[in-house]
């Protein structure tokens, strides 16, 4: 596994934002389009739109896309009355999947309900890490709650063995003085590492680890001092990547119109020891990419991938 797959959408005022698009890297740092940078696939149920994706590779070879069930291109306007509370109380109580074994052909769009979810508000920005303790995936995500009159967000978790059946939904981090949300896990050396955006307290990410994926979780202190070289309230959705001996880290800046929205990358050596470099002229993108996760694929997979063109019939 030497190359890389990044699934992302577009912060874009059209609803073709609003869909899967993929990138890829030979090396994790240069990056480059697929499918003439239009989508790779189309949400058609739900809000017709997914934002926050992940991607995923199970230990039995299948390839899991999950995504935020919606579109505000099409419902800023309409069903949610250009109100983010709305969003966040009454929008989609479902994630949107896709599944494929071979990264080009995929599975129909698929809505996942998980139980206890009714009692959420959108659930924001789906992850998945790999318990290898238990055998199975920790689905985990951000959503305020009816519990508590729709209050801070906190993150939640399901577990699932197959991405076909999902345990009822659980907490796995609250913080006290801010909400939290984008949550994104990692394992290093037996330990599970969570990053998060503060809502406060700083309003910047955090980093968390557990020996457990599952919690309690401590904060990693040194990381933040790598956050204050970037201003406050402008960064969003971290996903990082272990390339050879290090770790690369995204974060999403929204600090600015949609044009001009993307990922920027950071270079660390361990997750543990917290310290992260800005590193903007290592790395190129060929547009914003926005909120998604990074896989590792094989060079058979990125040769097919950069090959790939979907016709509009496809769709």
């Amino acid at each position: 596994m030497s190359a890389y797959l990044f699934v992302h959408f577009k912060e874009k005022r059209t609803p073709d934002g609003e869909q899967v698009y993929f990138g890829i890297s030979r090396d994790g740092y240069k990056w480059e389009t697929v499918n003439d940078a239009q989508p790779v696939l189309w949400s058609y149920y739900g809000d017709k739109g997914v934002r926050d994706l992940s991607i995923n590779q199970t230990q039995d070879g299948r390839y899991i896309i999950l995504a935020t069930d919606l579109s505000l291109s099409y419902g800023m306007l309409n069903q949610y009355h250009n109100s983010w509370t709305e969003i966040s109380e009454h929008g989609s109580k479902k994630l949107v999947m896709w599944e494929s074994t071979d990264l080009i052909h995929w599975s129909s769009q698929q809505m996942i309900s998980i139980e206890g979810a009714n009692d959420f508000g959108v659930m924001w920005a789906p992850d998945v890490v790999y318990d290898s303790q238990n055998n199975d995936y920790i689905v985990n995500w951000s959503s305020s709650t009816m519990q508590d009159n729709y209050g801070p967000k906190a993150i939640y978790y399901s577990r699932t063995s197959d991405f076909k059946t999902f345990s009822k939904a659980q907490l796995l981090y609250r913080k006290s003085d801010s909400e939290v949300i984008d949550s994104a896990m990692y394992e290093e050396d037996g330990w599970y590492y969570l990053f998060v955006k503060s809502g406060a307290n700083p309003e910047t990410i955090i980093l968390l680890r557990s020996q457990q994926s599952t919690g309690p979780f401590e904060r990693v202190i040194d990381f933040d001092e790598s956050m204050n070289q970037i201003q406050h309230g402008k960064y969003e959705a971290p996903t990082a990547v272990r390339v050879k001996d290090q770790w690369l880290l995204f974060l999403d800046y929204y600090g600015t119109g949609a044009e001009g929205q993307g990922y920027v990358p950071f270079i660390g050596k361990t997750l543990s020891a917290g310290k992260f470099v800005r590193s903007d002229q290592s790395f190129s993108f060929p547009y914003g990419f926005k909120h998604g996760t990074i896989l590792k694929i094989s060079d058979a997979d990125f040769d097919r991938l950069k090959a790939y063109h979907k016709k509009p019939s496809e769709y």
